[in-house]
């Protein structure tokens, strides 16, 4: 019979103080018993002596410390999975909310996942095909891969997030792909955005999505992110899925860590953000990848809104440090109506180049994506340098690359968000653009694949 305790001597915020505890351990599971019967969840994050931190999921309004009782459940945060969560919805907490049946879980797990073994992790080198030209054939996904997208307040990351979680697949696998989302402190119009689009596409049938949105509790948002990953964990590793993670906004996850610090008067970090802010995403992120002898893996897309566009801010810092790359939005892209405004130079995949080439895209995809990051670089110089001195000022070649740039940016970039295009497609438009150019300035594709992709004849059209 589990112990309850009448001895609640402080609450502040979304913290409260039980005294007299025995036995208690951090990140215990704990209920409170209000007067009217209704209760309220947290976790212990601290033990001191006989004293016990707890960090309120729904918070602390209307609960009376004479009257409330804390009992400690002496288990984790956990999530009850089974196959059967596919095409459902559930809040922050792992709880339906879409009306359907309650989960029979197969098994339930700790929340906070189990560390993998560095020595059993598996190297990321499949393609993943998203559809979308700009990262496909440029900074391409691999499968176990954490790739995160760096975009601004107003650009349409949302409809990008969705186009991914719809279009994404392993190519000639014979793995179930299955895709998790989670909303992290976003509006009920973005929620039902997201719902709606898996609906209608079909999509939903194999995407599991957590809702936490901007006015449920802070604290919820603390536990949505992690409740999504323990849910892909089961499906990757369990039953062999190729689970793709989306989380968005992870800007909100942080602002909430924020929030918990301050009430527990922690000293603060940069931009008051705690100063274990990078253990704690590390903690998140690091939860992608492949175990050597199982089928499935985890590939993770979480995407941030950078505040005031600030690519140096501590959460699109922190997450640079320990993703592999990122995606970029532009907002001079937006303006100019690109979709989805993707900023290929300065975005990145660091791990694109070992899931590239022969039997996994095409033999010709590395050469041709080092020719379009060049001829797009060029070219953009020649635009901002036509800008400032006149087109007079440039040379023939620079006019072939400004025309190229423009190009580019408006057929393989603005590919709208409801094309997909296969790797084929993206790399056929690739050299399509290339004949824009002569023969002789391709000097990243070696003859052999010129001859083959490159017609005689081309460059004089």
């Amino acid at each position: 019979m589990l112990k309850e305790y009448k001895t609640i001597k402080e609450i502040v915020g979304p913290l409260m103080l039980v005294e007299g505890v025995s036995g208690v351990k951090y990140d215990e599971l704990v209920e409170i018993t209000l007067d009217d019967g209704s209760l309220r969840r947290g976790k212990v994050l601290e033990v001191n002596a006989d004293k016990a931190l707890v960090q309120l999921f729904e918070g602390s309004h209307g609960i009376r410390m004479s009257t409330a009782k804390a009992r400690f459940l002496g288990k984790p945060l956990e999530l009850g999975c089974s196959a059967d969560m596919l095409g459902r919805v559930f809040d922050g907490m792992g709880r339906a909310k879409d009306g359907g049946a309650e989960i029979i879980p197969d098994k339930k797990y700790n929340v906070n996942g189990q560390p993998m073994n560095p020595v059993a992790r598996d190297y990321p080198n499949e393609f993943i095909q998203t559809g979308v030209s700009a990262i496909d054939g440029l900074n391409t996904l691999v499968r176990g891969q954490k790739l995160p997208v760096f975009s601004m307040s107003g650009l349409p990351h949302a409809d990008l997030a969705a186009q991914i979680a719809r279009q994404a697949k392993v190519l000639d696998s014979d793995s179930e792909f299955a895709v998790v989302f989670a909303a992290i402190g976003i509006t009920f119009e973005e929620a039902d955005f997201f719902i709606s689009d898996f609906k209608k596409t079909g999509a939903v049938d194999r995407t599991v999505t957590f809702v936490n949105l901007a006015n449920d509790p802070a604290i919820e948002r603390i536990a949505t992110p992690r409740m999504a990953l323990t849910a892909a964990e089961y499906l990757a590793f369990e039953c062999g899925m190729h689970v793709l993670v989306i989380m968005t906004d992870i800007t909100n996850y942080c602002e909430a860590l924020r929030e918990v610090s301050a009430a527990r008067k922690e000293v603060p970090g940069r931009r008051g953000y705690p100063g274990y802010l990078y253990t704690d995403l590390a903690s998140i992120y690091e939860r992608a990848g492949r175990i050597r002898g199982k089928k499935g893996s985890i590939t993770q897309i979480p995407i941030l809104t950078m505040p005031e566009d600030d690519k140096t801010h501590p959460i699109p810092d922190l997450t640079g440090y320990i993703t592999e790359g990122q995606i970029i939005l532009s907002r001079e892209l937006h303006k100019k109506g690109v979709e989805p405004p993707i900023d290929v130079l300065p975005s990145l995949s660091r791990l694109k180049d070992k899931g590239i080439g022969d039997k996994k895209t095409r033999k010709d995809h590395a050469d041709t994506m080092n020719q379009l990051f060049s001829a797009y670089a060029r070219g953009k110089e020649a635009k901002e340098l036509e800008a400032i001195l006149g087109e007079a000022a440039l040379t023939a070649m620079d006019l072939k690359y400004a025309e190229f740039a423009a190009e580019f940016e408006k057929r393989y970039v603005s590919q709208g968000f409801h094309k997909n295009r296969s790797i084929t497609e993206t790399l056929d438009l690739g050299w399509e653009l290339m004949r824009l150019l002569p023969r002789s300035e391709l000097k990243r594709i070696r003859d052999a694949y010129l001859d083959e992709y490159y017609p005689s004849g081309a460059e004089n059209k």
